[in-house]
């Protein structure tokens, strides 16, 4: 029997709260509204969660308060569902960790498809669907323990980038385009935008090299994409 998949829903607005809720039970996930960013973080100590809904204007801690407390507590998939919709508050959102953005007022079937397509890219990246172990250079990847240590360090990745991670170093000679790397890794048709792939990589690049300053992981192959640099 398969487990259920609890999403946790922060958005201090009623009416709203209970539509996300709505839609979660629609694809028979089992929704958890809270209303503040205090009472986020009262359901994140009690459990893990498969998905997390998260506003960023909230009573109580702010959304991006939030988000970095649930990216200190491990890799949980985030949607970022606001009004705070400018160009510089998406990158913002996903350079803390964000694994998504979608801007209110919201399409009831496009939060609905967004949800599936990254559970189903969470659950991807939380099978072991290669060897146990991956290894480049001073990185180790356990898929069992869905842990990763640079030059000795653990590193708290979000979902996708781990997802990347993962993706460069199962096949460390081949080059990987953007669209390569956002159909695989987010699951679904690339439309060129290059900015949501850019911001990943980046994120990661930073994490990798705050771990070991004296090393580079991944490299640009101009005009072609990214491949890890042996």
């Amino acid at each position: 029997m398969e487990q259920p998949i609890n999403v946790l829903v922060v958005e201090d607005d009623n009416d709203i709260n209970q539509l996300l809720c709505k839609i979660i039970k629609k694809s028979n996930y089992f929704p958890q509204p809270a209303y503040s960013g205090t009472e986020a973080l009262i359901y994140l100590e009690k459990q893990k969660w498969d998905l997390v809904l998260l506003d960023l204007m909230l009573p109580g801690l702010k959304g991006e308060e939030v988000l970095s407390e649930i990216n200190s507590r491990g890799p949980t998939p985030v949607i970022i569902i606001s009004a705070k919709n400018t160009k510089q508050s998406k990158i913002n959102s996903l350079r803390s960790g964000a694994d998504d953005f979608i801007s209110k007022p919201f399409d009831v079937e496009e939060v609905s498809a967004r949800i599936d397509s990254l559970l189903r890219r969470s659950k991807y990246s939380n099978e072991a669907t290669y060897r146990n172990q991956l290894t480049h250079k001073d990185i180790q990847i356990d898929l069992d323990a869905k842990t990763v240590v640079a030059n000795g360090t653990e590193l708290t990745l979000t979902v996708r980038e781990y997802a990347i991670l993962v993706l460069l170093m199962s096949s460390p000679q081949k080059v990987f385009s953007k669209s390569n790397l956002f159909e695989s890794v987010w699951n679904e048709p690339f439309y060129g935008d290059d900015n949501t792939v850019n911001v990943h990589m980046s994120n990661l690049r930073n994490k990798l090299a705050k771990a070991n300053p004296n090393e580079e992981y991944i490299e640009t192959i101009w005009g072609m994409g990214y491949r890890l640099k042996s």
